[in-house]
């Protein structure tokens, strides 16, 4: 069971992301934002009660551009948001929108520099033929301020929309990927990036797919995978060739001709994949389902779980309402035993992959007060509905949960339903 903190944010959520310790929760906008969420320290009159999550920092990351040249707007809102491992002090995190991306550092500051010679207290410089005396300049103690500065742009390397950055596990170079190409950038250069992928057909008229998410291999630095619109899993091994146009591994269950619609292509398309913690599987999830891959196996997945399998008779209308095209995220929990995913009227859903169970969860401001236990939700899709069900048809489309994030190592999640950001934990006895 799990308690709720409701947290209302501004615009609607674009990207939640955990840090490697579970300290600081960011979260990315539609309006170009970043708020950074601490965890407060655990309180020793209350025990019992883990430290929530209180607003640390917010600054605007992205604005509106233009392009001149394609006469196109460049939307400001934050595609996804990577931490970096804290080395220091400091906290690093990557954040990018569909062309540019950046490089944040956020720090603290609770100490001022106070009597310089050549400025006075304002900051003007002085007449130099006024200074008769040399002081030592003190540090003041002051109030806490948590400030944002840009150390890198990294930009004019993408035709396409970026959907994915990746840090690799050397902490020197990153990924981006666009629809058809995907790029290696190395922290210290913002101006140039090595193409490692590119898809793009000579004649675009032979377009058949497109690139939907990419990601690094979570302890070898040059092994990556990128899922498509096809529903097909590439690995590919940086060190076969500077151009991985040739994957190493392709993953792909074969279409059971039974299941085969007009609609078979749309909802095989892979919106997310994750490596495990432990790096040996992969996890996709297209838009009925969740797979598990064995990264040794790549005829068919080791697991697949039906997220929603009642909207399979509503695809007609969802694809009218456009809402087939909606791309729902996938994260596993700290020890790769439990996956999570979102779905409609504000749902997500979680799968224990030891006991096979799962459990429908409702992220919604009604029934979600503060250290009030969530209980689960049943659909039900014919016949005879009972109290604690809800019917397939009266799901609000509308409402839905395609960014979700789990603390690295407890039982912690976000849920980001539109513009409210939700934080369940584990219930303490």
């Amino acid at each position: 069971c799990l308690t709720c903190v409701g947290k209302i944010l501004a615009d609607i959520i674009s990207t939640v992301e955990f840090n490697h310790t579970g300290e600081l929760l960011a979260t990315g906008d539609k309006g170009g934002r970043v708020v950074i969420f601490q965890r407060e320290q655990e309180s020793k009159n209350q025990v019992h009660r883990r430290g929530e999550y209180n607003v640390y920092s917010t600054f605007q990351s992205h604005e509106p551009e233009f392009d001149y040249l394609k006469s196109l707007e460049i939307e400001e809102k934050i595609n996804k948001i990577r931490w970096l491992p804290q080395q220091n002090a400091a906290y690093f995190l990557l954040s990018t929108n569909d062309k540019t991306v950046k490089l944040w550092k956020v720090s603290e500051r609770d100490k001022r520099p106070e009597g310089y010679n050549l400025k006075d207290e304002e900051g003007r410089l002085r007449d130099p033929a006024t200074i008769t005396t040399l002081r030592v300049p003190v540090l003041r103690p002051m109030d806490l301020m948590v400030e944002a500065t840009p150390r890198r742009v990294f930009a004019n390397a993408h035709t396409y929309h970026i959907n994915s950055i990746s840090v690799n596990s050397d902490y020197e170079t990153y990924m981006s990927a666009d629809d058809l190409r995907i790029n290696l950038w190395n922290f210290e250069i913002t101006n140039q990036s090595f193409n490692i992928v590119d898809i793009k057909p000579t004649n675009m008229e032979e377009l058949t797919e497109v690139i939907t998410a990419a990601e690094f291999h979570p302890h070898h630095c040059n092994t990556f995978v990128y899922s498509s619109s096809k529903g097909t899993i590439r690995l590919c091994d940086m060190r076969a060739s500077a151009l991985c146009d040739r994957h190493t591994k392709f993953f792909e269950e074969p279409e059971d001709p039974s299941n085969r619609s007009f609609f078979s292509e749309i909802i095989s398309s892979i919106s997310d994949v994750k490596f495990s913690h432990s790096g040996r599987y992969i996890m996709t999830r297209d838009y009925l389902t969740v797979k598990v891959w064995d990264l040794n196996m790549e005829n068919r997945p080791i697991e697949t779980y039906q997220v929603h399998d009642y909207l399979r008779s509503k695809l007609c209308s969802l694809y009218e309402n456009d809402c087939i095209f909606d791309k729902f995220e996938c994260v596993w929990n700290g020890s790769d035993s439990v996956i999570m995913t979102g779905s409609y009227n504000n749902f997500f859903r979680m799968f224990d992959r030891n006991t096979k169970r799962d459990v429908t969860l409702e992220a919604s401001r009604e029934n979600s007060k503060p250290r009030a236990i969530l209980k689960p939700r049943k659909v039900c899709v014919g016949g005879k509905r009972r109290k604690d069900e809800i019917s397939v048809d009266s799901l609000d489309f509308s409402k839905k949960i395609l960014h979700t994030a789990w603390h690295p190592s407890e039982n912690i999640i976000a849920v980001a339903a539109t513009n409210n950001l939700y934080i369940f934990q584990d219930k303490v006895n």
